[in-house]
């Protein structure tokens, strides 16, 4: 059933709200929500414009749940602090994980030792944060106490409500889509394998090393299968859980770490390939090359699936229409 908006206001309330206190606090609100509805629809007004109207006037959901839990927002003042953390957060997930992959890759092809990796990377990526987190705070400071500023930077409207319900990955797409791509990487792992993944000079060759065939190749097609029977299960429970997350954590560590390690000691990738497409002694340069953009897809891919199946959880956890 579709949900309404004022399902959805109370869900954009309750979802930051305690759990324990949530379902009065979606009581109290729903009681609140209808009295303003029956006033209006009485006076004459059209139910749906009643509606919009009555949470119009409630405002900002989060700046609501925040007083029903007796949380203060406050930065410099209270006017601006959610567009701020809005703001913040956004940055933050975005620009310090770029930043952080930019710095280890660059150092990484730069030939740094790898304790100068992982130092650099933390270090700049910390770098990253602060200043982030200093001029974003700074601005908002310096816009909070003029004289002009008596609004919001972006007034709410209803048409920022979150969707009718929150996104948990757990549709029948999302796992045929899953299934399929396995299926499909499973086939192209075989086939290169068994037969070779680019024809040249009169031959199939591999694009992976011929030496991971089979006891390598045979554990990956087992941890492909798994993941699938997850993705499964996923759909079949409706929602992502945090044990279902941690699981699938321990999945991709599984196929992530001994897929980094291969390529660390040259034992991934295929270098006759290279050295064959690219002659001259310049091969083993781009095979090089490659084995370490290889590597931090591998890790980057591994942990963006992390990332995500526990946001996913959490929005599922968080995210359910109190009715």
């Amino acid at each position: 059933m579709t949900a309404t908006l004022t399902d959805r206001y109370v869900l954009a309330v309750t979802r930051s709200i305690p759990e324990q206190q949530r379902a009065d606090v979606a009581d109290e609100l729903r009681a609140s929500i209808a009295d303003q509805l029956d006033a209006r629809i009485e006076a004459g007004e059209p139910a749906d414009a009643a509606e919009r109207a009555v949470l119009t006037e409630l405002g900002d959901p989060d700046r609501l749940a925040a007083g029903y839990a007796d949380r203060p927002l406050s930065l410099i003042g209270p006017r601006y602090f959610l567009e701020w953390k809005r703001l913040l957060v956004l940055l933050l997930w975005i620009v310090v994980p770029l930043a952080a992959f930019g710095l280890a890759l660059g150092q990484t092809l730069s030939g740094a030792p790898f304790g100068a990796i992982i130092g650099g990377t933390i270090g700049g990526a910390i770098s990253v944060g602060v200043h982030l987190a200093f001029w974003t705070t700074l601005v908002f400071a310096l816009v909070e106490r003029s004289d002009e500023a008596r609004t919001p930077l972006a007034p709410w409207t209803v048409d920022r409500l979150p969707a009718d319900t929150p996104y948990t990955g757990a549709r029948f797409s999302d796992m045929i889509a899953s299934v399929v791509f396995l299926a499909i990487a499973a086939a192209a792992l075989l086939w290169d394998q068994l037969v070779g993944a680019v024809y040249l000079n009169g031959q199939w060759m591999s694009l992976l090393s011929p030496s991971l065939w089979p006891w390598w190749v045979g554990g990956l097609l087992v941890a492909m299968g798994v993941d699938a029977v997850l993705q499964i299960i996923v759909f079949l429970r409706g929602r992502w859980t945090f044990a279902l997350a941690a699981f699938n954590t321990v999945l991709n560590i599984v196929i992530a770490v001994p897929a980094v390690w291969l390529l660390s000691q040259g034992r991934l990738l295929n270098p006759e390939f290279w050295t064959l497409v690219i002659p001259n002694g310049e091969g083993d340069k781009v095979f090089g090359i490659i084995s370490v953009l290889t590597g931090f897809a591998i890790a980057g891919i591994a942990v963006w699936d992390i990332v995500d199946a526990f946001l996913k959880a959490r929005r599922a956890a968080r995210g359910r229409i109190t009715r």
